[in-house]
Parts: C-alpha cells; structure tokens; sequence
C-alpha cells in the first residue's frame, strides 16, 4: 500500500475511527459529522482498494489491513500534531459558523438567544444584509445559515419556518395624539400630515401594511430613510413622524410609552422568517447546534 498516495485529511479521519472503534466517535474527535467519515472511509477503501473496517452492530472493528495501516501512520501524525500544536485540534473542533441574516433581527434577537452557546466554546462569524444577496452567498457556500424574510425557492436550499414578523403603525406621542382617535373614522387620510419615515425608497413594509390592513395602495414619498430599521425606530421614537415596523423590534418602546401604536387591526400583516442552510450534512457539528438552537429559541420571539 503506497502510503505518500492517499490524503492526509482521510488518514487522520482513519486514525480516529481506528481509535475510537466508532465512526461517531471519530467525529466527535475531529469535529466532523458521522456521515462526513462515512463518507471519507469509503473514499479510503476506494483508494487503497482494501476493506479497512468491519461494521458491527455497535462501532467497528478494524481487519488486519487496518492495523497494518495504523501501525504506519500512528507514529508519522502523532509528531505532525505535536508540531502543529494543541490549538490546530481544537481549531478543527471548532471552526467558526458562519450565520447571516437581517441586521436588526439578529442584533436584537438572535445574537442575545446564541449567547450561551458562546460561552460554551461555540464561535460565530456574522454577517447581514438582504435576503436574497444572503442566498446566494449561501448558494456559494459563504455562509452556513441564513435567518431569510422570505423562503427560498428550489431544492437547492432547505428551509425551516423560523419566527413570525407582526407588523405594527407606530409614532412618538406627539404624533399620536393628534391622529389615533382620526384614524378609525378617516383612515390612512389621518396620516397625511404626518412624515413617513422608513428604511428604503420603495416602502415595502408599509405598502405591504396599506394594502393588508387598508386594502387600498400607498401613494407617497418617505420624509427620512434610513437602511436599518433600528435607525428608523429611534427616528420614529423622537418625533420624525411615523412608520410600520416589526413589533419585536419596537417592544420595549412599546411598553414603555415611548412609542405608540396608532392602530391595532385584529388581523395584522405577518410576515414568516425562515432559517435556511444547505441540503445534507455540514462538516462543523456547531452548525447543527447553532441551527437547533434557534429553532428553540423562536419559540419565545
């Protein structure tokens, strides 16, 4: 067997299985997934052409080819770890997951929900942006999860509902004195001297709520944009005019009167998050925890 042929990342997935006497117990070694070093022995027996391990009911057990190829390598890997270091097999357990999705929903929501995972040794690399740039970053594999306003379409991504968004027409007191009480008898004419701040051009989250809760089409221009709706809040908040945003976000303004929602339809616009990742497998075991993790955490959102 020609040892300087076969690829250093499967003989260290062989000499884990090989020690561990498990597959599972193999990756939980390296930080790999079970069905990653499935994958990687038979890519091994491929290449040596032999049978390496006898699958049981429990574990494996190796054959004689095995132990002659762990008798060859043990020692060559061992002095190659101990040369790189103790930190390049704790780099290997912990490879950073790479999470993305809207600024304001991970930075008020999910981020505070991860910390304990945090504390626990799990690390995160986050990113955030709009939701359809995010999927095909993730379609490029830059990302490991995507917390997504809309799902995504095709096969090639996997999707699980996440959270629902209520959205809600808030303003700063000053604003809603003068209009709540108008607004069930005029409608949206209530607002018509009230500036509309908003986050971008094109209104998407208020014509959305026009249309759902007025049943009519938003016709104006917004007063104030700002690209982060944790901007238009604080704008909203201090007297700027008014604007319909995701009630987690403004929760605390909410209750503590600093904001005011100027109407509550019994039937709001709601809008599902997904969270979304590839199909299959991830190599990185804290993908799946972060993933689980969310779900959990959604629950109380």
């Amino acid at each position: 067997m020609e040892i300087a042929a076969l690829d250093l990342n499967l003989l260290r997935t062989f000499l884990a299985v090989y020690r561990s006497g498990s597959f599972t117990g193999a990756g939980r070694l390296l930080g790999l997934s079970q069905p990653t070093v499935t994958t990687q022995m038979r890519a091994l027996e491929r290449q040596t052409g032999r049978e390496l391990f006898e699958r049981l009911p429990r574990g494996v057990a190796p054959t004689p080819v095995a132990d002659e190829l762990a008798a060859r390598i043990a020692a060559p890997l061992d002095e190659l770890a101990a040369v790189a270091g103790p930190d390049a097999r704790a780099g290997a357990r912990g490879e950073p997951v790479h999470l993305a999705g809207p600024a304001e929903l991970l930075c008020t929501t999910a981020l505070p929900a991860l910390a304990p995972l945090v504390a626990e040794g799990v690390r995160l690399r986050v990113a955030t942006g709009l939701t359809d740039a995010l999927l095909e970053e993730l379609r490029a594999g830059r990302h490991d999860l995507v917390i997504a306003t809309t799902r995504p379409r095709g096969r090639a991504l996997h999707a699980t509902p996440l959270t629902d968004e209520e959205f809600v027409l808030v303003a700063a007191p000053v604003w809603a004195d003068r209009v709540a009480g108008r607004l069930a008898a005029e409608g949206p004419a209530a607002l018509h001297d009230v500036p509309l701040v908003t986050y971008a051009e094109d209104l998407p989250i208020a014509r959305r709520y026009w249309r759902h809760v007025f049943g009519r089409r938003l016709s104006r221009t917004a007063a104030v944009t700002v690209p982060d709706l944790r901007g238009v809040l604080a704008a909203v908040a201090a007297g700027a005019g008014f604007s319909v945003l995701p009630r987690y976000l403004c929760l605390d303004l909410l209750e503590s009167g600093a904001v005011v929602a100027l109407l509550e339809p019994e039937d709001p616009p709601i809008n599902t998050g997904f969270l979304v990742r590839r199909p299959g497998p991830s190599d990185n075991p804290d993908v799946a925890r972060v993933g689980e993790f969310l779900l959990r955490a959604a629950r109380a959102w």
